[in-house]
């Protein structure tokens, strides 16, 4: 709400410039998200399945407008993917995280809403969606596919393979980096300001870094790209002519 609370010393924190502009830039989605059922009806489930839905629509509005962005700028698909998209989507986790770290007194909820969060949308948003397009393409007859597949399902990606592995490199940097927070500084977060900044910018360079070699290695040449395919086979296309479109 918009207007003057108490901190936790009982003091009054009044309005800032920022914190209204901010107020009437959300007001959509506040009205919006005010559908939400209180928390203490029907002991926090009403409240708990419909913010999850709320969220899911959110995040896919979100996601369909940075896929339409990167499509008006003429960017390739995946990089539209690992930029756009991505940022879109990764949004809310990143202010449930900040909001994590500055309440919580561990950062066992911060660090743990990232590595539950990425391990939904692998095991779950693809491996859902793989099983059920497997049993579609084993059990439905050619005739009604309109395709010749032989009982396959396969999506063909030239720029997967070189991606998850400079991803899962970056991803074992930081771990192996919060580790060594733990034993030098006392903990995966805080310390003093140079290091929380020092801290913050090598954990960005990570993600640029991620970043720029995925680009290079999408716009590169086909030649480029399969040395660094990591085993993908680049002749193979999906026999279903509506994902070539």
């Amino acid at each position: 709400m918009l207007h003057p609370t108490k901190n936790e010393d009982g003091e009054i924190e009044d309005i800032s410039g920022g914190d209204a502009i901010l107020h009437f830039l959300c007001i959509g989605w506040k009205m919006f998200y005010s559908m939400i059922p209180p928390p203490h009806y029907g002991g926090g489930l009403p409240c708990f399945v419909v913010s999850l839905g709320f969220i899911g629509f959110t995040t896919y509005i979100i996601g369909e407008f940075a896929d339409l962005f990167g499509c008006v700028l003429m960017i390739k698909p995946s990089v539209t993917a690992i930029t756009f998209v991505a940022l879109g989507t990764s949004l809310p986790d990143t202010f449930a995280s900040m909001i994590a770290a500055s309440q919580d007194k561990y950062a066992d909820a911060s660090v743990g809403n990232v590595t539950g969060s990425n391990s939904v949308n692998v095991f779950l948003g693809l491996g859902l969606p793989w099983v059920v397009a497997t049993l579609y393409e084993e059990h439905t007859p050619e005739s009604v596919k309109g395709y010749k597949s032989g009982g396959k399902y396969f999506v063909p990606s030239e720029s997967l393979g070189f991606s998850v592995v400079i991803f899962v490199v970056c991803a074992c940097i930081c771990v192996i980096f919060l580790v060594c927070r733990r034993y030098i500084v006392g903990g995966e977060l805080g310390g003093s300001t140079a290091g929380r900044a020092m801290s913050s910018l090598f954990l960005v360079s990570l993600w640029v870094i991620y970043i720029v070699l995925s680009i290079i290695q999408a716009y590169g040449s086909r030649k480029f790209q399969e040395s660094v395919g990591m085993g993908i086979d680049y002749s193979v296309r999906n026999p279903n002519k509506k994902c070539l479109s």
